[in-house]
């Protein structure tokens, strides 16, 4: 009899022990190992929040969602997110909540930034909320955003820079030897203009510096009946003629050097002149050659991001599971 009592003893002290430990791993599960500080947030959507979803201050977890309920409004449905953390820590009034997840498989959670005021929420406040994005909704924007730039606007500028290059490389073959003589042309007839400069400035000065030493006898002779105001005039005319005298002279040397360095220029660019041309065809010729190829290829990458998109909305697990696609385009 001794012996039952025994074992009962033990058997209820072990049921209680289990209870007791069922009870601090399901306080440790769900978060509530202490006394907590509810506050609120709103949010026109709440995709993926619900009961136990995880609250972060700044990526470190405080508390947890308790419940999400829906409130009409009379700018459509908005849905009141109540979520308790730690009891005693501060968020700074001017804080912010957002809907966000820390990686692409992540599960979602409220994450608070902290706010610069020194003065803090009261327990119970609402706290302002940001509205979080959604990654597949982006990921499908993107890819419809590049489709609509290859049609519209790279399409369009690769057929205009085609169009040049065919018409540079007409250009070139039917005209591009006339054009480098009519360059080497134009350089030898700009040698002889100055050239025949050259020879007439000599006279022209010595012209110049005849009429000069004339205006200067005249002076002379008209010196005693000129009045004073007439006497400023002609020196000022005399001295006119003489700078201009040196500048035809500083003329005359410039024109000297100009036609020395076209008749070097001549000389010394013909093969490089001719190499240009050919180079600059060879360029022309290459580009005409890939245009088709990079349009294909913007047009495949446009395919594949708009195909991504699809995949990934309609299965996430892809992204850890998936298998080779073969390339739409190329099977083409």
């Amino acid at each position: 009899m001794r012996s039952n009592k025994i074992n009962y003893l033990l058997v209820g002290t072990f049921v209680l022990a289990m209870i007791a430990g069922l009870i601090v791993a399901l306080s440790v599960l769900t978060g509530r190992t202490g006394a907590t500080d509810a506050y609120h947030a709103y949010y026109s959507n709440v995709t993926g929040v619900k009961f136990g979803t995880q609250v972060v201050y700044e990526g470190y977890p405080i508390g947890q969602v308790e419940t999400v309920t829906p409130e009409p409004s009379k700018g459509g449905m908005r849905f009141r997110v109540d979520f308790e953390i730690n009891e005693g820590w501060k968020i700074p009034k001017d804080s912010k909540v957002a809907i966000a997840a820390p990686g692409l498989l992540a599960a979602v959670t409220l994450s608070i930034s902290a706010g610069a005021s020194p003065d803090a929420l009261t327990p119970g406040s609402e706290v302002a909320a940001v509205e979080g994005g959604d990654l597949f909704a982006v990921v499908s924007g993107v890819a419809e955003k590049l489709g609509g730039l290859s049609d519209n606007s790279i399409e369009p500028l690769l057929a205009s820079v085609q169009l040049a290059v065919n018409s540079a490389n007409r250009l070139l073959n039917d005209h591009g030897e006339s054009l480098a003589g009519d360059l080497k042309q134009m350089i030898k007839e700009a040698s002889l203009l100055v050239a025949d400069v050259s020879r007439r400035i000599p006279v022209v000065i010595d012209d110049m510096e005849l009429i000069a030493s004339d205006v200067q006898s005249f002076s002379g002779e008209l010196k005693a009946a000129a009045t004073p105001a007439n006497r400023k005039l002609i020196e000022a005319t005399i001295a006119n003629l003489n700078g201009a005298t040196k500048d035809a002279r500083a003329a005359m040397a410039n024109g000297d050097k100009l036609m020395t360095t076209l008749t070097d220029m001549v000389g010394k660019n013909d093969g490089d002149l001719r190499r240009a041309i050919k180079d600059a065809r060879y360029v022309v010729e290459s580009v005409a050659r890939r245009i088709d190829a990079i349009n294909e290829n913007l047009e495949g990458m446009s395919r594949n991001m708009l195909e991504f998109s699809r995949q990934i909305r309609q299965s996430p697990g892809l992204l850890l599971n998936s298998k080779p696609v073969t390339d739409e385009a190329q099977a083409k």
